[in-house]
């Protein structure tokens, strides 16, 4: 199996990339980039590219699997029209290309509350990407909508005191269905979602994350 993967520098991303190159069913993972990695392997292929710049990169875009993670903060975007650019064009794009060479299944990392008629600027955007990728008419389509994620060393101020204050009202049992959710278990999800349900369209979210572990 040949995976594609986008969003690789990012904590999801990161753990998905181990976790592609632990699999002994993954012959060859096609990384595609904005920069240099920190880690090495076989198994990867790595294409430094301008997501800005699809001539150059789209004939490369080749394989049985899309694992498509790449997402950024408003604060590390600058704005909102740069933080679409990065969660909905450039995944959009890389998405649509997959299809029109051939790939036949696309899984997409979201977030809880996605809805393309949210007043919430990043849940709009996440929810038309969704409905926007299910009109390209991948035979596979697998969606992800996690909760809260446990980002290993992040400095997401807002996110940690979440997720603090979740994991407490969990230990008093309430609102066990938001319970935050390490990226290294989204990232195995993904991989055995793939592997073990049929061709179909998929949303997966809350518990049923955790069927997949």
């Amino acid at each position: 199996m040949t995976a594609l993967l986008i969003g690789s520098t990012g904590a999801t991303g990161k753990d998905l990339l181990q976790v592609l190159i632990n699999d002994k069913d993954v012959l060859r993972i096609e990384v595609f980039a904005r920069r240099e990695l920190n880690i090495q392997n076989n198994k990867i292929n790595l294409h430094i590219i301008d997501f800005d710049k699809p001539e150059e990169w789209k004939h490369l875009v080749k394989g049985d699997v899309l694992f498509s993670c790449l997402g950024t903060t408003l604060k590390a975007a600058g704005s909102k029209a740069e933080q679409k650019k990065v969660d909905y064009q450039y995944q959009y794009q890389f998405a649509k290309t997959a299809r029109e060479n051939g790939v036949e299944s696309l899984v997409l990392v979201s977030s809880d509350y996605a809805s393309a008629k949210s007043p919430v600027f990043y849940s709009r955007i996440k929810g038309e990407l969704e409905e926007d990728v299910k009109m390209l008419n991948f035979p596979k389509l697998i969606i992800f909508n996690p909760p809260i994620l446990i980002r290993k060393g992040s400095d997401r101020k807002a996110e940690v005191l979440s997720v603090k204050i979740i994991s407490i009202l969990n230990s008093l049992g309430l609102f066990r269905s938001f319970r935050p959710l390490p990226t290294e278990l989204l990232a195995k999800a993904m991989v055995n979602s793939f592997k073990r349900l049929n061709d179909g369209a998929y949303s997966v979210k809350g518990r049923k994350i955790y069927e997949f572990l």
